[in-house]
């Protein structure tokens, strides 16, 4: 059965790398039979969590904002993909407040349960996606029937397209084609 895929790219820049990376795994995805939907931060208006706890009696944030939108989404999903520019050797601030709004999902009955991380970095050593990988690991943390499946970095990659001929992007594409098994 072909698996509900959301992709969630949480660049701010229009063609990043990190967008691209996420482009190869939803064609993986896509060649595999899966259902894949891709959202883009870049235009959406996500406030920061205001801590109130009101999410996790009514399993919906109290802030009308596109972050309510984007977690229905996620409840729905049985695989969420993001994909995140590495900044100051951690995820987007965008994605965190994202992972901080989708609070309101602890409570409920939440579909997916393969989570993966797509990142990219200007620099190039190994372990510059550490922080960004042990972030959403304590997110996931919180919800016990889902677990961290695969992560692809790609470092080296700092203007829109220097990522292209890298090799995560072949990573990327191969960990989205087997998504469904």
């Amino acid at each position: 059965m072909a698996k509900r895929v959301l992709v969630i790219s949480t660049s701010l820049r229009s063609g990043s790398n990190s967008e691209i990376l996420a482009d190869s795994f939803i064609n993986g995805a896509v060649s595999s039979g899966s259902d894949v939907e891709k959202i883009s931060l870049k235009d959406k208006r996500i406030a920061f969590c205001r801590g109130c706890l009101a999410c996790q009696k009514t399993q919906k944030c109290v802030i009308d904002d596109d972050a309510v939108k984007i977690a229905e989404k996620m409840k729905s999903a049985d695989v969420i993909v993001f994909a995140t520019p590495i900044y100051y050797y951690e995820m987007s601030g965008q994605m965190k407040t994202l992972l901080d709004r989708a609070n309101s999902l602890y409570p409920s009955d939440y579909a997916f349960r393969d989570i993966y991380l797509l990142s990219v970095a200007a620099e190039d050593e190994e372990g510059v996606d550490e922080g960004a990988v042990h972030g959403l690991n304590g997110w996931i943390e919180c919800y016990e029937k889902c677990s961290l499946a695969g992560t692809v970095f790609a470092g080296g990659v700092n203007s829109a397209g220097d990522i292209d001929g890298h090799s995560a992007l072949k990573k990327a594409y191969e960990m989205g084609s087997n998504v469904n098994d």
